[in-house]
């Protein structure tokens, strides 16, 4: 990215001489596709700009979107600048019970619209409001990997493997399906390891999505049976809301635990790491506070020696919101990345979504987040169909 030139300058100049301007408006967006509600938020100003906003969570589009109308009374009319500013009163002062997924989605969702304004009323992208110097590749992982492939075994598995690994992929998760006993689980799953790291080779890195099925003591027995094929990481292996077991079983594994994707704070991500429950922590830009708090929290894990890879399974929104968050945080590792979708989300956004090449993600120097939506395809091909009834369980 250039420095700011005088010509680039004297258009931000001027905003600053002109009167403030306000917030006029919030618009919700619900859509599902295939098993997934995604919800979407506009936040409007008088300026004619418009920010992207992505309050997307599991079953929960409708009880989150009237959160997000919520806020709108205590933004109407105001300035959207003062990022910070706006993230502490929505947080701190409307109300003493502030916190959970529902409230924290909602703020985020507020958070990242304002980062999108502000760059757009700038003319710069967001990577650079938050402290990068170019818009440098970086890594993704492809998840929920072979969560179709039929029928799924270990030798179908290992060509997959190989065919990712050929296409340029550095890293692959996948969610450990589950059924029969304790034991014919452990066998299957880490026979299916074994097959990945035979297809995909030394240089594929696994990571593996235990999804909290495990008990401390199946967990720490899985992860022995497949440390010798040197999984990068073994995810959420129990209860999140237990960060104590999760610190024991990071003492005892000999793969790194990551987790932390359903915390929606620094607070609770310091409850975590205070336990020494994760080498790698995953906050969800979506449901952390957004791209202010999401900064945070990797500069909190940055002090105790965690590295950082955000949870993404999400929309387009989402997925750039948080690549943008983490351009210049010195502890990031890489970042989940839903590559199935990436076809439709091109399609969604006229093309402006990033495309992956060989294993990274380039964000673009357009303003902003550097998103443009097509809201007209997606009502008419994917509307609202009601709260996903996504049975538990699996994804």
């Amino acid at each position: 990215m250039p420095p700011l030139t005088r010509r680039a300058f004297l258009p931000a100049a001027a905003l600053l001489a002109v009167p403030a301007i306000r917030i006029r408006g919030i618009v919700t967006r619900k859509h599902t596709i295939e098993n997934r509600d995604y919800l979407f938020v506009e936040v409007e100003t008088d300026a004619g700009v418009t920010g992207l906003g992505e309050a997307s969570i599991s079953g929960r589009a409708e009880i989150v979107e009237q959160a997000v109308l919520w806020f709108r009374a205590h933004l109407i009319g105001k300035d959207p600048a003062g990022i910070e500013d706006h993230w502490n009163r929505n947080y701190y002062q409307l109300s003493r019970y502030r916190n959970g997924p529902v409230l924290m989605t909602a703020l985020a969702a507020i958070d990242i619209a304002l980062w999108d304004i502000a760059g757009k009323l700038l003319q710069q992208p967001v990577w650079r409001l938050v402290g990068g110097t170019e818009a440098k590749p970086m890594r993704v992982y492809y998840s929920h990997w072979s969560q179709k492939l039929e029928p799924r075994t270990p030798a179908n598995l290992a060509r997959l493997a190989a065919e990712t690994r050929a296409q340029g992929w550095t890293c692959i998760k996948w969610v450990l399906p589950k059924g029969g006993s304790e034991s014919e689980r452990l066998r299957r799953l880490a026979a299916e390891v074994e097959a990945v790291r035979q297809g995909g080779g030394p240089e594929l890195e696994i990571g593996l999505e235990m999804w909290e099925t495990f008990s401390t003591r199946s967990a720490l027995e899985f992860a022995r049976a497949v440390a010798p094929f040197k999984p990068l990481f073994i995810e959420e292996p129990t209860w999140r809301e237990t960060p104590h077991a999760l610190g024991e079983i990071a003492a005892h594994s000999p793969v790194p635990v990551a987790g932390g994707e359903g915390l929606v704070s620094r607070y609770e991500f310091k409850q975590l790491l205070d336990a020494k429950g994760a080498q790698i922590v995953q906050p969800d830009v979506i449901h952390c506070g957004g791209i202010s708090e999401i900064r945070k929290i990797a500069a909190l894990a940055d002090v105790y020696g965690a590295e950082i890879s955000p949870h993404m399974y999400y929309g387009p929104v989402a997925h750039v919101a948080s690549l943008h968050a983490m351009a210049a945080v010195r502890n990031f590792l890489m970042q989940e990345w839903d590559a199935a979708m990436e076809p439709l989300f091109l399609r969604l956004t006229r093309q402006s979504f990033p495309q992956v090449r060989n294993g990274h993600v380039t964000l673009s120097s357009r303003p902003g987040l550097g998103l443009e939506m097509d809201w007209d395809i997606l009502a008419r091909e994917f509307p609202y169909r009601g709260q996903s009834m996504r049975p538990p369980g699996g994804r």
